[in-house]
């Protein structure tokens, strides 16, 4: 099992500072949520932890191994994997190719099959594998843009799966689903707990109340508290700063 270290990362655009001076430790194992109201930072901040921001200053390590200026290829295969908010997936192609195609990519194979690789058995293989455990394999064979939103996030999830991740960087997963697709999506990445390091973003606080063993406050690109999901409920300054005294009672 691998953790997750974050040493004084900043971001600033301009004179807007949107991350500054963070600093977090994601243990072996753990389900680490971090919350906070829009453009609290959130969003840069894990994109700072995928790669696919630079940041002007601070560490990031998996491990005893430090990926500050690794890019986001890089970082995936040392088991560094991201599900975007906003999908990023194929439309014109099936669930399986999507999927295969980051099989492919992890094992760094080149894409001269670009349009073909679930044809690949051991592709194909590895592909059901990652859509099984998502939810979606009885939807294989259907195109990515005929799938339901709901269905759209779990082949976002089975495409990080397939990378063979150490850490996932779940970035708003329950974004636009609602109801019983979520409460099986929550139920589904229950079953990941102890099995990956994973970050989470989410504004569904029963989701990161149920999921987490460990929350994060961010505000204004400031951490202001960590610790139990309970006594971050609980804290007067997360109170006052983000969550409000409905949300939290």
């Amino acid at each position: 099992m691998t953790g997750l270290d974050v040493k004084n990362l900043s971001k600033s655009f301009g004179a807007l500072k949107v991350t500054d001076d963070v600093s977090l430790r994601v243990e072996p194992g753990e389900v680490h949520a971090i919350i906070g109201p829009n453009g609290a930072g959130k969003t840069t901040l894990i994109s700072q932890l995928s790669g696919q921001l630079a940041s002007d200053a601070g560490s990031v390590s998996i491990g005893d191994r430090d990926i500050t200026h690794l890019s986001m290829p890089e970082r995936v295969k040392l088991g560094l994997a991201r599900s975007f908010q906003i999908t990023s997936i194929l439309p014109g192609f099936t669930a399986l190719e999507n999927v295969a195609l980051a099989v492919q990519a992890r094992r760094g194979s080149s894409f001269r099959f670009f349009g073909n690789v679930a044809g690949e058995a051991e592709l194909n293989e590895a592909a059901m594998s990652a859509l099984a455990e998502a939810g979606l394999d009885d939807r294989a064979e259907v195109l990515a843009k005929s799938l339901s939103h709901g269905e759209h996030r779990r082949l976002e999830l089975a495409i990080a799966l397939a990378t063979d991740p150490k850490v996932l960087l779940l970035d708003e997963p329950l974004a636009g689903v609602g109801g019983e697709d979520a409460e099986a999506f929550v139920s589904r990445l229950q079953t990941f707990k102890g099995r990956f390091t994973m970050v989470l973003i989410e504004h569904d606080m029963d989701a990161v109340f149920a999921l987490a063993d460990r929350v994060s406050v961010l505000v204004y690109g400031k951490l202001i508290a960590t610790g139990k999901p309970e006594d971050v409920r609980s804290d007067p300054a997360v109170r006052a700063a983000y969550l409000g005294e409905e949300e939290v009672a």
